[in-house]
C-alpha cells in the first residue's frame, strides 16, 4: 500500500466513499467532487489491485484519489475500484492520513440491504455524543440492525472515536442515484454545503449512468486481462 500526498491541508473533515452496496459512497463522493471546487492532492495505491484506470469525456479516472475542498476544508477519497482483500489495508491508510492531517473526523458513506424495494432510508453510527449530534440534523436514527462490509466495516472495526458514517437503505446492487440522492441532502445540512436541492437527482442520475458505465468497463477490462492470462499460461 502506499499512500501519495501532494498537499496536507490541516484538521480536514474526511469523507471516504468506495464501490458498497448501491455504489451509495462513490455516486456521493463523485457528486461531490464535481458540485465543489476541488483539485486532486494524492492518491492511495493498492499494491495487489488490478492496475485499472478509466477515462471519461477525456477525464482520467484513477482507482483512489483525494480531493481537496479548501472553502469547506474536505478531504474527499474518492475510489472506483474493486477493494475486496484489501480492506484492512486501505481502512489503516485512511487512519493513517486523518493522523498526520489531525483531522478531527472521518465520515463514511456506505448502502446497506433496505427490507423492501421501497425502503430509502437514511441510518447513522457515531464515535461519540459530538458526531452523533452531528449526524442527528439530518433527523435520521441510528443504525440498530445490518449487516456492514468492505473498507466502512474495516474502519468501524478499528473503533475510532472521530468516525461517523452515514448508511443509505437500497435494494439491489445496481447504482442507486436515489438513495445517494438522500446522502447528499444530509450532508448538506450536516456540513452547510449550500447544495442545490431542486436538480439533486437529476444530477444523481446522471452519475449513476456514468458510474455504471465506468464501472461495467473496468470489470470487463479485468475479465479480458484474466482471459488472456489464462490463455497465455494454458
Amino acid at each position: 500500500m502506499e499512500i501519495v500526498l501532494n498537499k496536507k491541508p490541516k484538521n480536514p473533515t474526511i469523507i471516504e466513499g468506495f464501490p458498497g452496496f448501491g455504489l451509495i459512497g462513490t455516486i456521493t463522493t463523485e457528486f461531490l467532487i464535481n458540485h465543489l471546487e476541488v483539485e486532486e492532492i494524492g492518491q492511495i495505491f493498492v499494491k495487489d489491485a488490478q492496475p485499472i484506470v478509466a477515462i471519461h469525456e477525456g477525464r482520467l479516472v484513477k482507482p483512489i484519489t483525494l480531493y481537496y475542498n479548501k472553502k469547506y476544508n474536505l478531504l474527499i477519497v474518492h475510489a472506483i475500484t474493486n477493494t475486496a482483500k484489501s480492506e484492512w489495508e486501505i481502512a489503516s491508510s485512511i487512519h493513517q492520513i486523518a493522523d498526520d492531517l489531525k483531522a478531527p473526523t472521518i465520515l463514511s458513506i456506505e448502502g446497506v440491504m433496505g427490507k423492501d424495494e421501497k425502503a430509502k432510508g437514511l441510518f447513522y453510527h457515531a464515535g461519540n455524543d459530538t458526531m452523533k449530534k452531528t449526524l442527528e440534523k439530518c433527523k435520521i436514527k441510528p443504525l440498530k440492525e445490518g449487516i456492514v462490509v468492505g473498507v466502512t466495516a474495516a474502519l468501524l472495526a478499528k473503533k475510532q472515536a472521530n468516525f461517523g458514517a452515514i448508511f443509505a437503505e437500497t435494494h439491489s446492487q445496481l447504482p442507486d442515484s436515489r438513495a445517494a440522492a438522500g446522502v447528499i441532502t444530509c450532508l448538506d445540512k450536516v456540513l452547510g454545503l449550500e447544495v442545490d436541492s431542486k436538480p439533486l437527482l437529476k444530477q444523481a442520475e446522471l452519475f449513476e449512468a456514468k458510474l455504471k458505465n465506468i464501472m461495467t468497463q473496468s470489470q470487463q477490462a479485468q475479465t479480458m486481462q484474466e482471459t488472456k492470462r489464462v490463455n497465455y499460461v494454458g
